[in-house]
C-alpha cells in the first residue's frame, strides 16, 4: 500500500503541508525538502514581536527573519504567507515571562511558545486551511500513524529539542511533522549549500528571541518597572547578609551578580520568596537535592498514568537525563532522581525519557 514520507496514503502533491518558517536555515530545508518531494507546499511565517531591522543572531520571527523566509519561498516558487500574532505573542509568551519572574520563578519561554502560538493557533489556522500537516524545523522525531502518535529525541543529540515539546498534546502530536529529525545538523547546513538558500549561513537563533538586549532584565524593568523593589538577601541561617535589587532579578542556582561579597565560600540563590520580598543564599551543596515535584503535567505515554514507573528525567535542557522513579497523581506528582542534582526555580520543565521516548513532564511546582 502506498504511504509517502509524512505518513498518509496519498500522493505527495494530492498532500497539503502548512510549514512554519522562522527564516533560519532549519525551517527553509524542511520546506525546500518537501517541495522537492512533490508535496502541496505553503510557508507561513508568524511576526511574534516589532523588531523590523534585527539580523541579531537571537531574532527570530521579525524583521529580516520575515524578508529570509519569503525568499526562500520564491526561490522555490511556492506560497508563503505571514500572519501577524504579535497580541498573541505578547499575551501568551512574553507577557507570562514577565509574570513568571515576579513571581519568583524562571520561565521557559520556548516551551510556552510552543504550547501557544505554534501548535494553538498557528496549527487550527492549518488546519483550516485544509492542510493535512503542520511543519516545523524541530529537531524531534514523531513516530506512528495518523493517531496515538509518539516523540522521541532527534538523530542529533547536539540540537535535540524534545525538552520543549513535552506539552504538546496528543492530538497536536498527531497533526504535526518534524522532517528534520533524522538528520543531523551538518547534514542540514550541506543541504542549505546545496539548495543554494541564501540562509544556509545564517546562525541559528540562540538564549530568548524576544530578549534582544544584554539582558532579559531590561524587558522586565520596561513592561513591569515597579516589581523591581528593594529587599533583604538572608543566610540559612536567618542572618541579614545584604539587600537585593528586586526579585525578578534572581533565580534559584544563581551565583553571579547576588551582590554579596566577603563569604567564605561562593553563595547561591536557594530561596526566593515573592510574599515577604526576600532570597536566601547557601552554599552550592545546600542546594542539591533528589526530589522534585511537579505540576499541570502532559502525558505522551498514558501507560505511565497514576503509576509509580523507574525511568529517567531532566529538569534543564543541556543537562544529560538522570535515572530514577516517576510518581504520577492525576495532574501533579514527583520525581526522585537516582542522585542529588542541582535545585531549579519553579516554572521550570521536568520531562520524563524511557530511552530515547519522552514521556511526557510537567512545570516544577
Amino acid at each position: 500500500k502506498f504511504m509517502n514520507s509524512l505518513g498518509f496514503n496519498k500522493k505527495e502533491k494530492d498532500t497539503k503541508v502548512i510549514v512554519a518558517m522562522s527564516g533560519g536555515v532549519d525551517s527553509s530545508v524542511a520546506a525546500v525538502n518537501l517541495k522537492k518531494e512533490g508535496y502541496d507546499v505553503t510557508g507561513v511565517t508568524l511576526r511574534l514581536y516589532n523588531q523590523p531591522n534585527s539580523s541579531k543572531s537571537k531574532s527570530c520571527c521579525a524583521g529580516i527573519d520575515i524578508t529570509d523566509a519569503k525568499k526562500v519561498a520564491e526561490q522555490y516558487n511556492f506560497p508563503h504567507h505571514v500572519f501577524d500574532y504579535q497580541d498573541k505573542f505578547f499575551n501568551g509568551v512574553i507577557n507570562k515571562f514577565v509574570d513568571s519572574y515576579a513571581n519568583g520563578e524562571t520561565p521557559v519561554p520556548c516551551i510556552q511558545c510552543n504550547q501557544t502560538v505554534k501548535f494553538s493557533d498557528l496549527l487550527k489556522e492549518s488546519q483550516n486551511l485544509n492542510a493535512d500537516a503542520l511543519i516545523t524545523g524541530h529537531y524531534a522525531i514523531r513516530k506512528g500513524g495518523l493517531r496515538k502518535s509518539k516523540l522521541f529525541k532527534a538523530k542529533d543529540k547536539t540540537k535535540d529539542q524534545s525538552y520543549f515539546l513535552f506539552a504538546t498534546l496528543q492530538d497536536q502530536l498527531d497533526y504535526v511533522r518534524f522532517p528534520l529529525g533524522n538528520y543531523l545538523k551538518s547534514e542540514i547546513r550541506q543541504m542549505a549549500d546545496d539548495y543554494n538558500l541564501l540562509v544556509s549561513d545564517k546562525p541559528d537563533s540562540q538564549d530568548i528571541c524576544f530578549v534582544t538586549s544584554d539582558s532579559y532584565r531590561d524587558l522586565i524593568n520596561k513592561i513591569q518597572p515597579d516589581i523591581n523593589k528593594e529587599g533583604n538577601i538572608f543566610d540559612l541561617n536567618g542572618n541579614k547578609i545584604g539587600l537585593h535589587k528586586g526579585i525578578a532579578n534572581y533565580t534559584v542556582g544563581q551565583r553571579k551578580g547576588v551582590g554579596v561579597g566577603g563569604q567564605d565560600q561562593p553563595l547561591y540563590v536557594k530561596e526566593v520568596n515573592k510574599d515577604q520580598n526576600y532570597i536566601v543564599l547557601a552554599p552550592l551543596k545546600s542546594l542539591q537535592k533528589n526530589k522534585f515535584f511537579f505540576k499541570n503535567i502532559n502525558l505522551l505515554d498514558k501507560e505511565i498514568a497514576n503509576k509509580e514507573v523507574e525511568c529517567s528525567a531532566k529538569i534543564r535542557s543541556t543537562q544529560n537525563e538522570i535515572s530514577g522513579k516517576l510518581k504520577i497523581f492525576n495532574d501533579s506528582g514527583y520525581f526522585l532522581f537516582n542522585e542529588p542534582i542541582s535545585a531549579t526555580s519553579p516554572g521550570q520543565a521536568c520531562v520524563f525519557y524511557n530511552n530515547d521516548q519522552v514521556l511526557g513532564g510537567g512545570w516544577i511546582s
